[in-house]
């Protein structure tokens, strides 16, 4: 049972993101999302993206961005599992993400041969997801438990003459799914607000290096409850034979408490931490080329919990719950990640392309229960990108993104799994003047379902019992859109 209250435990987190690692946010610009390639830029979101081209901005003086993006998702879990009450013992549990207002901010001033520059956006976490019908790992948790608990006390002998003699007490036992309701429902909010500093020199026609860093600030709620309760004739029948035979009493009371429940589980916790993540960049321009990189180190962040409500019934739920007692604090180490990218100019002040790679060493970045140990291999990225000029006026772009996560089933969990992916972006810009320009852009992201097989020879379903196997498939869908505002002046 001990292992069944675990995983309810580790239920209780809820993350979304829409591009980028595992951990990061990489999607902070409306120019991002409408090429996706701008790790070799030389303008304004290149504080983010490249931040050693700003020494190579076209504008003396200050420049400023911001965007405003809106995105939703949806985080399925098609599960499979023996005591589940349903056709083929299947069920959907749908998540949905929604972050309506994801703002960012860019300012560089240049004077001369240093661009100095300031970031502040989302860059972790994801807003906000939700599972209104609570998750498969609630639901087979509790009736692997249930099960195996009313099923020991059938096998009693004491017991056998009594449920010979009345069916009341045969038809209590064991409880199967179809004799009791499952209520549960979970939300969580995490939010990393990233405030980046540094400055870039160039150094001449074609070098410039860039040193600063961002601080991490996290914040989360996780928000849940899990309520068991007898269907009324069973709860009805439990009181009668506990007055019928009162030597059972003590039982059916473990199994039933005084008001009708099996279980009652609530947890209301937040969570803050923060860290600091130090960058360096270098880039370099020549003629129509730019190559650029920029490397990200660890951030060391830990997480502290300020829970205002942790309430576990039967109290054998209770030391699952300790990791999110009040004051514990919890690993969430946002990991390295290097950037490299490649510009060209194929029709001078008319086409661009570009190429990028991104390489995300979350293998070495502690997350809770070392999950991270799980990964086959770090995260890979690799984007690519068009923007033309139609005129003076109008621009338009449009990328690509391939996501590669490294993912194995010791990864992956009701609430915090992912699916390697493709995105695609487009959009344009226009220049309402030469001071002011507008950006338009959307994305979306294509998931690779993941399926996750666990026969009893494995340990069965998400561990709860060797007798129990299962399956889940995970899909996820992710929608963008933003506008931004860049000005000079």
């Amino acid at each position: 049972m001990k292992k069944i209250y675990t995983f309810l435990a580790l239920a209780t987190i809820a993350t979304a993101s829409w591009a980028g690692g595992l951990l990061h946010n990489t999607n902070q610009s409306i120019a991002w999302q409408r090429m996706m390639a701008r790790g070799a830029t030389n303008e304004i979101d290149g504080v983010f993206t490249n931040p050693a081209g700003t020494a190579f901005l076209d504008h003396e003086g200050w420049t400023l961005s911001l965007n405003i993006q809106s995105a939703s998702q949806k985080r399925d879990v098609l599960a499979t599992f023996p005591l589940f009450p349903t056709e083929d013992h299947t069920k959907l549990y749908k998540g949905t993400a929604s972050a309506p207002v994801i703002p960012s901010l860019y300012a560089a001033y240049k004077r001369g041969k240093w661009a100095y520059s300031a970031f502040f956006g989302f860059t972790g976490g994801g807003g906000k997801c939700s599972f209104t019908n609570g998750l498969p790992v609630f639901d087979a948790g509790i009736m692997a438990g249930i099960y195996s608990q009313t099923a020991a006390l059938a096998q009693n002998p004491a017991l056998q003459p009594l449920i010979a003699a009345d069916p009341r007490v045969a038809g209590l036992l064991p409880l199967t799914a179809d004799k009791y309701e499952i209520n549960s429902a979970m939300k969580g909010r995490q939010y990393i607000y990233g405030f980046q500093l540094g400055a870039a020199y160039q150094f001449n026609q074609h070098w410039s290096a860039f040193a600063g860093f961002r601080l991490n600030y996290f914040d989360g709620n996780y928000n849940g409850f899990v309520k068991v309760q007898p269907k009324p004739e069973v709860l009805q029948t439990v009181q009668q034979v506990a007055t019928a035979y009162p030597a059972l009493a003590p039982t059916l009371s473990g199994m039933v408490n005084e008001n009708g429940e099996m279980a009652n589980i609530a947890l209301d916790c937040n969570q803050t931490g923060w860290g600091i993540t130090p960058i360096l960049g270098v880039n370099y321009k020549t003629g129509p080329l730019t190559l650029a990189a920029k490397y990200e180190f660890k951030t060391n962040l830990n997480i502290e919990n300020d829970t205002k409500e942790l309430l576990a019934e039967p109290a054998a739920f209770e030391s699952a719950l300790d990791s999110y007692k009040d004051g514990v604090n919890t690993p969430n180490d946002l990991p390295s990640v290097l950037y490299v990218a490649a510009g060209y100019e194929i029709i001078p002040d008319k086409l661009r392309a570009a190429v990028e790679y991104h390489y995300y060493d979350d293998k070495h970045a502690e997350m809770a229960g070392d999950k991270q140990k799980a990964l086959r291999h770090g995260t890979h990225e690799v984007l690519a990108g068009l923007e033309w000029d139609i005129n003076k006026m109008f621009t338009i772009s449009g990328g690509f993104q391939n996501t590669d996560y490294g993912l194995s089933d010791g990864y992956q969990t009701h609430t915090a799994f992912s699916c390697d992916s493709y995105s695609l972006g487009f959009g344009g810009a226009i220049n309402v003047t030469e001071k002011i320009r507008i950006n338009l852009g959307y994305f979306w992201t294509t998931y690779k379902d993941y399926t996750k097989n666990m026969p009893a020879e494995e340990g069965g379903y998400m561990g709860i019992s060797s007798s129990l196997p299962g399956k889940d498939v995970y899909s996820r869908t992710n929608k963008v859109f933003g506008i931004g505002i860049d000005y000079k002046f």
